[in-house]
């Protein structure tokens, strides 16, 4: 998990592929992050002395995979929060599902996040200390006992895509948390941060960067 999987890298950004298991950013277990390892890379790569700067932009719940991108320069980080908090960059998840969905959806609830479980609880009115939730999905294709779905988020709450799916009955695979019946073997579950479309903070062109799917029967049997 130390090997860091770089998909973009230039003078202002660098966009990776987080491994599930990982923590984007330190806390209080100590655990080595993403921006631990994406620091180490940058020292090494390029033999810089010192701290190196890294700033973190957004975020990936610990057992999620999928792209990340982190600001090598204060310019590109101020650059990238702000287009971050106006909510200009496109993100597409996918996530590997129990349950029957539909065709497609827009989920709408009000989760309230409890600290000390670490949990999202969802509600179908606003009730106090609430946050309003709301994302689409499609339905993808179907594998033998699960179901692929594509996930656009239009709001961007705690834990917001495993509460809304298991709030309908669609459980992630290996998420326990929110109800999945089993635990993958590794910790991880089936969420996948696809793809991800921002503008660059220098050059001012829209990218677009897609992570390849993690190591695993399951995503590798997907068709798209």
């Amino acid at each position: 998990m130390s090997d860091l999987s770089v998909i973009y890298e230039d003078n202002h950004i660098v966009v990776v592929n987080k491994a599930a298991g990982l923590l984007v950013q330190g806390d209080h277990t100590g655990d080595k992050s993403l921006v631990d390892i994406a620091k180490q890379h940058i020292k090494d790569k390029y033999k810089k002395p010192g701290d190196v700067f890294l700033g973190l932009v957004h975020r990936l719940d610990r057992p999620t995979t999928g792209v990340v991108v982190l600001a090598r320069t204060s310019k590109a980080l101020t650059r990238l929060n702000k287009q971050f908090k106006d909510r200009i960059p496109k993100k597409v998840y996918q996530a590997i599902v129990s349950g029957t969905p539909e065709s497609s959806a827009r989920l709408e609830h009000y989760l309230k996040k409890n600290s000390s479980q670490n949990k999202s609880f969802h509600y179908p009115k606003t009730t106090p200390n609430t946050k309003h939730a709301i994302l689409r999905y499609r339905h993808l294709e179907s594998l033998k006992t699960y179901h692929v779905l594509e996930i656009e988020l239009e709001t961007g709450r705690h834990h917001q895509i495993r509460a809304q799916l298991a709030a309908v009955g669609l459980h992630i695979k290996g998420d326990l948390k929110y109800g999945a019946k089993r635990p993958n073997l590794n910790g991880s579950i089936h969420l996948h941060a696809r793809s991800l479309i921002f503008v660059h903070p220098t050059k001012k062109e829209e990218m677009e960067f897609i992570a390849p799917y993690p190591d695993d029967v399951l995503w590798k049997s997907l068709t798209n």
